[in-house]
């Protein structure tokens, strides 16, 4: 079966250069001395976390208990939760638990701390919890120094439904930095408030064995992990073009693609009208802010090489309108009604969420094999 084969929109992977993704980070992080812990937001597939606990046996990351829920039944056990914990999900967590799936869950406040100490003892079950650090000001956490970093860790260590396992944080602003060497910065700034934050648990007598660290471009550009446990990272194994933008990745790393068939054209205006509009290639345009401009997507060819300076210009629900970048004129003759082409997304997560498989290929146009993933909650 081939790509031509396929109705469109469709999403495609290429398995080479997801392998090489996967053996890259981890020779990577395995030459800093820690542990990868896959974060499978993006895949949502046991046949892509199958090559990436292939390269490092392990423990993965869930940004959903509906994956918790997936990959335990596909035989993982170690799980990492990291999403601030809801209290109408502490039910669901204590079920996982009793069915032997070893869930580790996360909070940055004494309220959930307490909830959470309060429920696991009223239940009689015990849950592992990592204390979020807030290293850059991206999102949540406790930031390095708080007081109140303590304070929960003396309700998680004292109560009789949690165990204070340790700390985590995740350097989201690295996705705003301007420069690989801001990257590396931020990789030690992340590095540092995490180590400091368990020095700080340890010295108030409290236990705090992991020390979890993890955002794809501070992985592939951290220089040190003295005192990390382990890292988590997921979008390495596909990238997208917001990780091109980075120098996280080059063009020719990216693994995932759209694959779309040209539905016409509107010559005055010198587009190229595709199947693919922003339902399969989703909204994000998180290109928009860096030195190149991708605006939905950059347009390859079916064997997945991009063709010179075009790109989705626009997107509506179902249709993508491809145009040259610069505003040039285009030779629609090259690209007939019925002939097909692959659209690199500029987030891999948001544009994986929107099929319910991928289509593996090896380098080329030949399809070798279907893999499903789902979506949702």
């Amino acid at each position: 079966m081939k790509l031509t084969d396929l109705e469109t929109p469709a999403l495609i992977l290429d398995r080479s250069r997801l392998e090489r993704n996967i053996v890259r980070m981890r020779d990577h992080l395995s030459r800093l001395g820690v542990v990868l812990r896959p974060h499978v937001k993006t895949a949502k597939a046991i046949d892509v976390l199958r090559l990436a606990l292939a390269a490092q046996p392990g423990g993965i990351t869930v940004s959903t208990l509906k994956e918790a829920e997936y990959f335990f039944t596909h035989g993982v056990r170690d799980m990492l939760y990291a999403v601030g914990i809801a209290p109408n999900k502490i039910a669901h967590v204590a079920a996982l638990r009793g069915r032997g799936a070893d869930v580790t869950i996360i909070l940055d406040n004494v309220v959930s701390a307490q909830m959470v100490a309060e429920q696991g003892g009223a239940m009689g079950v015990e849950f592992p919890v990592l204390i979020e650090i807030d290293c850059d000001g991206h999102r949540s956490g406790i930031k390095p120094g708080d007081a109140m970093l303590i304070d929960i860790g003396r309700i998680l260590y004292g109560g009789r439904g949690t165990r204070l396992r340790g700390v985590m944080t995740h350097a989201g602003d690295s996705y705003n930095c301007k420069s690989v060497d801001e990257i590396r910065a931020m990789a030690e700034r992340e590095r540092a408030a995490v180590v400091r934050c368990a020095l700080d648990l340890k010295r108030a007598g409290l236990p705090c064995s992991v020390v979890s660290v993890g955002s794809t471009p501070t992985a592939t550009y951290a220089e040190n992990l003295d005192g990390v446990t382990e890292v988590r990272a997921g979008v390495y194994m596909f990238f997208d073009l917001v990780m091109a933008g980075l120098e996280v990745c080059t063009i020719d790393d990216i693994a995932l693609s759209v694959l779309a068939t040209v539905i016409g054209h509107q010559q005055e205006k010198n587009w190229i009208i595709t199947d693919a509009g922003w339902m399969a290639l989703s909204r994000d345009r998180g290109t928009a802010k860096q030195k190149v401009d991708q605006g939905y997507g950059v347009v390859c060819d079916i064997d997945g090489w991009p063709l010179t300076d075009l790109i989705v210009a626009e997107a509506n629900q179902e249709h993508g309108i491809i145009a040259d970048r610069n505003g040039g004129a285009l030779d629609l003759k090259r690209f007939p009604v019925g002939s097909q082409l692959r659209i690199l997304p500029n987030h891999a997560c948001a544009t994986a969420a929107a099929h319910a498989a991928y289509h593996v290929v090896d380098g080329g146009a030949e399809i070798t094999a279907v893999w499903p993933r789902f979506s949702g909650w």
